[in-house]
């Protein structure tokens, strides 16, 4: 794989990483995140409005360890940090608007996530994304943000080489969203239908396991950095793309689940992380999942910022405030914390003191 100019300037060290983060990456996100809430304060339906500015409310830490790919090209961060905030913002509302639908129509949620597909097709028209619902009146918000990522996307010098392996990931998380909120009989016989139709792909994933890498935005995020630079070649995207999905984006969505288990089960929401015999085993399959993420990345120029992006998940979401609420996740978290190395904890220290400073 070529070695693109950016490359030489990827940070290197959790130091400098981190330094990047809060001197560029948290202040332009929250900027950008700022100005969104005030755009979202306007939506005229009050359920759209209530669930456009709750997904930011609950959600900033999405956007802002996203944003930590522009970390790796600050010269592109202008068109990166918008992006990245805007496709996150875009999922986080859709997910809200599935998960406490007053819909649970197969063809309202798809329609819905034709939004994220248009974001990422610098050439796709706008739609009626909410035809399909009663809810529809808001203000111009999802035309925004649509219009943002297309407008940032235009500005990336490679985005052609990457355009196709995001658009997939895109699909496959339309995919995801649609059959997980569908009515609760139908979810898993349609879930496991898919998986039947992308098994062969990963045999050594269980379904559960492909559904949560299909959740994730990193491999998005990832292939927007890859093509914030000229001279990336088609076959080198899909490389970057084989290097972070499954296990990379798995990694980070059973992480993501394993910490919500309480707070699914009290919503009655599905949940990955209970498709297990016992937590011993889901201990051994994220483990697992994580060994096979750092192996992966080996084979990306900047491997060393890539495990950084690995260790910080762990980190992230181990430190989160909901696995000390659960006795089952803090069994699983010591589990996985064992032995850790020096990088995740640095990164462990420093995500507890960004979400106490949070704004």
């Amino acid at each position: 794989m070529k070695m693109l100019a950016h490359a030489r300037h990827v940070p290197k060290t959790p130091v400098s990483l981190m330094y990047r983060v809060y001197k560029y990456v948290l202040p332009e996100v929250r900027a950008e995140l700022g100005r969104l809430r005030m755009i979202a304060g306007q939506i005229p339906d009050d359920e759209l409005r209530t669930q456009a500015l709750a997904s930011m409310r609950d959600k900033q830490f999405h956007c802002e360890g996203g944003g930590i790919y522009a970390a790796a090209n600050l010269q592109q961060r202008h068109v990166l940090v918008p992006l990245i905030v805007a496709l996150q913002t875009i999922s986080d509302y859709l997910d809200n608007l599935c998960d406490r639908s007053t819909s649970q129509d197969e063809g309202d949620f798809r329609l819905l996530h034709q939004a994220m597909l248009d974001a990422v097709d610098p050439g796709a028209p706008l739609r009626d994304y909410y035809a399909l619902r009663n809810e529809r009146e808001d203000g111009g918000y999802l035309h925004g943000l649509v219009q943002t990522c297309q407008s940032c996307i235009r500005q990336l010098p490679s985005y052609s080489s990457v355009q196709s392996p995001v658009s997939e990931l895109v699909g496959l998380y339309g995919d995801l969203q649609v059959y997980k909120h569908i009515v609760k009989n139908r979810r898993e016989p349609e879930l496991l239908g898919w998986w039947e139709k992308h098994s062969q792909k990963v045999p050594h994933l269980q379904w559960n396991e492909f559904a949560a890498a299909t959740g994730s935005t990193l491999g998005m995020f990832v292939l927007f950095l890859a093509a914030s630079e000229d001279g990336l070649a088609k076959q080198d995207a899909l490389l970057i793309r084989d290097a972070y999905f499954p296990h990379v984006c798995g990694l980070h969505i059973m992480l993501d689940y394993l910490i919500d288990q309480e707070e699914d089960r009290i919503g009655g929401d599905l949940n990955f992380c209970n498709y297990y015999e016992d937590q011993s085993q889901l201990v051994e399959r994220i483990g697992e999942i994580a060994a096979r993420a750092r192996k992966d990345v080996q084979a990306l120029p900047c491997r060393q910022f890539h495990t950084m992006i690995i260790e910080g998940l762990l980190a992230l979401y181990l430190s989160d405030p909901k696995v000390r609420e659960q006795s089952d996740v803090r069994r699983v978290s010591k589990h996985l914390m064992r032995r850790s190395p020096l990088t995740r904890l640095f990164f462990l220290g420093n995500s507890v003191w960004i979400r106490m400073r949070q704004t």
